[in-house]
């Protein structure tokens, strides 16, 4: 039960780390196998600095308004802790004093970007270039956002850009192997993101990645080596517990896999996948009960995840919940009309439930059976 492989999260959360360009990404989908990896770490610890050098220069703002580049440097500061929407007035009040610098129009893609607007921010970051601003970060923004944007080729030829100002930039060599990764390339993908772990060994995302990816080519012999390598560095991250389940899955060890599922949501409950994964096994061995919450979560983020709302719909049957099931089972006759099976459910389903409820009134006399096809007519008959 795949789903399609994407790095908006892995973008998220190394961004975040790292404290590059900021921050989250608004893809959906790719290429290459179906399945795909899906958290921020919050700048807390990192914030006190910029966030202190922002308010020192408000009081050289109030002496010298129509200085611009006292506005540039606020916001540098402020969107470095995190104050993206102050950072974005303050570089536009720049801006507005002053349109020559080329870095001001660099500040202001970098606040777009981490206000998920890509468009504006790749507009801003060419005007950048057009003012002759130039650097290495500059084509990283660029082409992690057209990354974000499936605009694949774009993207590698930004990062290829940043590897040749700096080959060791191991940003650019992890965006890189998700620009493979997307595009079915699972040997330059895994490349890329061994470089880069190499120059990053600490980083726990890039071990996701590794592990993820492995793991969605159905080597998880190889994926669980990386996974297990990240939980000794950060034991509670969420993605690499589902990574480690998901090798145990793989590799035919359920009760394994649904312990570390179940830890994986504990430390976010927001990872749909576990609670998909999580479900499919429940249901597999048949624990109902078990299997019906961890659907039911992973409908809501996913409404059409392969074969969960099938599941869903028989667990609920399975215990006694016909109206409940007949619900999920008219939701799978909405997406696929022609399957009589399926109406036949929302037939069975509303009996049994009708007959649950002690409705006698217009309860069946016979055992439900699945409905007849029309008979088809013939000429000059009716």
């Amino acid at each position: 039960m795949n789903q399609k492989l994407s790095v908006q999260d892995g973008l998220r959360r190394i961004g975040k780390r790292y404290g590059w360009l900021a921050i989250g990404l608004l893809i959906t989908g790719c290429g290459g196998p179906t399945e795909r990896p899906d958290r921020m770490v919050p700048l807390a610890t990192v914030q006190s600095g910029p966030h202190i050098q922002a308010q020192e220069l408000d009081g050289a703002i109030t002496r010298q308004p129509g200085n611009a580049s006292l506005y540039a440097r606020r916001a540098a500061f402020r969107l470095d802790a995190g104050q993206v929407e102050a950072a974005l007035q303050d570089i536009n009040q720049a801006l507005d004093l002053d349109d020559g610098p080329g870095e001001f129009y660099f500040t202001k893609a970098r606040a777009l970007r981490a206000q998920y607007h890509l468009t504006a921010a790749l507009e801003a970051a060419a005007d950048a270039a057009r003012h002759g601003f130039a650097s290495p970060e500059l084509n990283l923004l660029v082409g992690e956002a057209n990354l974000a944007t499936r605009h694949y080729q774009a993207a590698l030829d930004q990062l290829d850009r940043v590897l040749q100002q700096e080959p060791d930039h191991v940003a650019a060599l992890f965006y890189k192997g998700l620009a493979f990764a997307a595009t079915g390339d699972t040997t330059q993908a895994v490349d890329y993101l061994r470089a880069s772990l190499l120059r990053d060994p600490r980083q726990s995302e890039i071990l996701h990645q590794l592990a993820f990816l492995l793991n969605a080519y159905h080597r998880p012999d190889q994926g669980a080596r990386y996974a297990a390598r990240g939980l000794q560095l950060d034991p509670n991250y969420a993605p690499l517990l589902y990574d480690y389940a998901r090798q145990f899955e793989l590799q035919a060890a359920p009760d394994s896999a649904l312990r570390y599922y179940a830890q994986a949501l504990q430390q976010d409950s927001t990872l749909y996948r576990a609670d998909y994964h999580l479900g499919e096994l429940a249901y597999a061995q048949r624990r109902y009960p078990v299997a019906i919450p961890a659907l039911q979560r992973a409908l809501r983020r996913a409404p059409r995840l392969p074969e969960a709302r099938q599941q869903l719909a028989e667990s609920l049957e399975n215990i006694g919940r016909y109206a409940e099931a007949q619900a999920q089972y008219r939701q799978l006759v909405a997406e696929n009309p022609s399957n009589r099976h399926w109406t036949y459910k929302v037939w069975k389903t509303g009996e049994r439930a009708r007959g649950f409820s002690g409705d006698t009134t217009t309860r069946s006399r016979v055992s439900a059976v699945a409905p007849l096809a029309p008979r088809p007519t013939t000429a000059g008959t009716e």
